[in-house]
């Protein structure tokens, strides 16, 4: 009996250390004040992170991975795919990017992404006929490099590239959406020639939002009997994640490459900016989610299936445009200062919940706050929409928006202290950055309420171009000025 307990603990730590190392997470930097890179690496390897997806190859963050064996996928960028199409550019971009960090201590370098979600609806085929040329010569130079055999070319596609026809919506009709079933059809015959997985980025979340229609419980893991599911054929489908995931297995089989490796390149839920956004919701997700790679279960046309997936994502970026909707600055399992949100079972094998370890080593700016001046009175009310109109077009309102964390929390008063605070962090508490035409004052008591955070913002390199940060915002500002109007 000792002896079969004995084995029984080696198969479950086995079993653990499988199911963690194919979890990932993305590292995204858009942010008004980044922590320092070799912060967040030590946030990733004290949760038991063994790889990280991140969309460039910035010295600054490839310096904080260096010697730290986290197996790294690097990206070219979209607005390269044009150039890296010319084999000597591309060749260039290898040695500048991976040759680089080959050495002893370097960075562990294991897959290039070669744009990001390029043939997504939105870019209406501007990069169509450059990835594919890309692609090839990435891996090319790779190889040529000696790194090939090592290090693999991918393409991360949004789950937009394939769907079934709407008279016969099931997975198993599944196919690639008829713009780009050429180029995916090329594409995925090259990743099977090089030894590549597909990469594809599955957002349950966006299913549900924007669609009053879908069921909410069809969303998460744990739907089964909440929910009504789809049946196709002898197949259940429970929940969302396995039946877009087995549509795009059908649309590989529809054309040759059924057996080609999927990778699942983002997936996740956010924690703020619309009203299914919430840190109990992002909970209930990744449990579901965790258990269901701990356990290998695969989906229904891939049974028992090891599937690599890289969570969505690390840290919240309040610079990211909200274009798609306010969430988009929400997506983090921590804060942007590095705090854990909710319980996760990081570690593999199925294993209880925890809260994650905290980012360790990080430096708040003094403990102070830009506010709406006590003084200013219902005159000032023109001019005050207008310094939060500015406020919010240079920093992070999206708290505010309907359904949010802050929405409804404050009277109109509270909306333009969140907007000066705001902005005034993301400038890094320049004594300048709280004036507003004389409307706002320094204070040194936590100005919170509630749920409704008042941050201070970390010491860290400086904010983006403001253009980055004000993309989007426009729906925000609105709602505000006709609650200070």
């Amino acid at each position: 009996m000792a002896a079969f307990r004995c084995v029984l603990a080696s198969v479950l730590v086995a079993a653990a250390a499988m199911a963690a190392d194919a979890l990932g997470v993305n590292w995204g930097t858009m942010s008004t004040r980044r922590l320092p890179p070799k912060v967040v690496a030590r946030l990733l390897a004290d949760n038991g992170f063994r790889k990280v997806k991140i969309f460039d190859a910035d010295e600054r963050t490839m310096a904080g991975l260096a010697g730290t064996g986290i197996e790294t996928m690097v990206a070219v960028p979209n607005d390269l795919l044009a150039a890296v199409a010319d084999y000597d550019r591309a060749r260039e971009w290898v040695k500048e990017n991976v040759t680089r960090y080959a050495f002893d201590g370097g960075v562990d370098i294991r897959f290039v992404a070669v744009g990001n979600e390029p043939f997504l609806r939105a870019y209406n085929g501007s990069f169509d006929r450059v990835t594919v040329p890309a692609l090839r010569n990435i891996q090319r130079a790779l190889d040529e490099a000696g790194h090939g055999g090592r290090v693999k070319a991918t393409v991360p596609v949004n789950a937009d590239v394939y769907d079934s026809p709407p008279g016969d919506p099931v997975p198993s009709a599944g196919r690639f959406r008829a713009d780009v079933a050429g180029v995916m059809a090329e594409m995925v015959r090259f990743l099977s020639r090089s030894g590549a997985p597909l990469t594809v980025n599955i957002y349950p979340f966006l299913s549900l939002y924007g669609n009053d229609d879908f069921p909410l419980d069809y969303a998460f893991f744990d739907g089964a009997g909440k929910a009504k599911p789809v049946v196709d054929g002898r197949v259940t489908y429970t929940n969302v994640f396995d039946a877009n995931f087995d549509t795009l297995v059908s649309a590989l089989k529809r054309v040759g490459f059924g057996h080609l490796p999927v990778m699942i390149g983002e997936v996740g839920w956010p924690t703020d900016g619309d009203r299914h956004a919430t840190p109990a919701l992002a909970e209930r997700f990744y449990a579901g989610l965790l258990r269901r790679l701990a356990a290998r279960k695969g989906t229904p046309l891939r049974p028992g299936a090891r599937i690599e997936a890289y969570l969505f994502g690390l840290i919240d970026e309040d610079a990211k445009s909200v274009a798609p909707g306010n969430f988009e600055r929400h997506w983090g399992l921590f804060t942007f200062d590095g705090r854990p949100k909710f319980p996760l079972a990081l570690r593999g094998g199925g294993g209880r919940p925890a809260m994650p370890v905290p980012a360790r080593g990080v430096e708040y700016l003094p403990r102070r706050w830009c506010v709406l001046n006590p003084d200013a009175g219902d005159g000032a009310a023109a001019r005050v929409a207008d310094n939060v109109g500015y406020a919010c077009g240079r920093a992070d309102c999206t708290a505010l928006g309907y359904g949010c964390s802050c929405g409804g929390a404050l009277d109109a008063r509270g909306n333009a202290s969140y907007a000066f605070n705001a902005y005034y962090q993301a400038q890094g508490q320049a004594e300048s950055a709280c004036d507003f035409q004389g409307l706002a004052v320094v204070v040194d008591e936590d100005a919170s309420r509630g749920k409704c955070n008042f941050s201070v913002q970390v010491v860290g390199s400086g904010a983006p171009a403001a253009a980055a940060v004000a993309a989007g915002t426009a729906a925000v500002l609105a709602a505000l000025l006709l609650v200070l109007l």
